[in-house]
């Protein structure tokens, strides 16, 4: 009974570790999404009337699930130290939905990235073209797309030259410069997700190991 009891103690405080765990891992993914939204690359974009909403949405779930693991994890610390079958139970499911959130953001960012990146290259487009169809009007989110992806014009710079960085040396086609960016952030997107998931089996592996210990302790007393 004492060896019994002594691995249950052990299960708690693999679980109350994790919590600990999940709870900074929580912080760290919502200050991840706010970065890469407002602080990032594609920060200048949220001012436009025409944002990459597209691209956004995935950054979205991710500060969600973010927020729902911070709340989560003190959750699970009161189940464990309780041992409540109720909680523990409770708190199985939330992670279940956070697994399920995190693994669709990775998804979505594996997926659709060619859509998000094409959505981005048609916003530019747009911009070129109505730059060149009326230069004296001047525009503003062509001077953005220049500015947050650090390239000038197409085929050519000279057309859009006004509108370029002056610190940019050389010319850089942002047709390419927003595929490769775009492609590598929505890539860590994916990679954070997916990751998130993984470590979310391990604890609804402890919390259902605890939940049966404490029933099988009570049916033994």
């Amino acid at each position: 009974m004492g060896r019994f009891r002594g691995g249950l103690r052990c299960i708690k405080y693999l679980l109350l570790g994790f919590n600990l765990l999940f709870w900074l891992a929580g912080s760290a993914v919502i200050a991840f999404g706010l970065w890469f939204r407002f602080g990032g690359t594609m920060k200048d974009f949220s001012s436009e009337d025409k944002s990459p909403e597209y691209f956004y949405m995935g950054l979205y779930v991710l500060v969600g699930a973010g927020a729902l693991m911070m709340a989560v994890g003190f959750f699970g610390c009161c189940g464990a130290t309780r041992e409540s079958q109720c909680v523990l139970g409770s708190f199985f499911t939330c992670l279940l939905v956070i697994f399920a959130a995190e693994v669709t953001t990775g998804v979505f960012a594996f997926i659709g990235k060619d859509v998000a990146i094409r959505h981005v290259q048609t916003m530019y487009e747009e911009a070129y073209n109505g730059y060149l169809r009326d230069r004296e009007k001047g525009n503003g989110t062509l001077v953005t797309f220049h500015s947050t992806f650090q390239c000038c014009g197409k085929e050519s710079s000279e057309q859009v030259q006004p509108t370029c960085p002056k610190e940019l040396l050389g010319h850089k086609n942002c047709i390419n410069e927003i595929e490769t960016t775009i492609s590598v952030k929505l890539q860590l997107i994916g990679i954070v997700g997916i990751g998130i998931a993984g470590f979310t089996i391990l604890g609804m592996i402890f919390s259902m190991v605890l939940c049966c210990a404490i029933r099988n302790s009570r049916d033994v007393i």
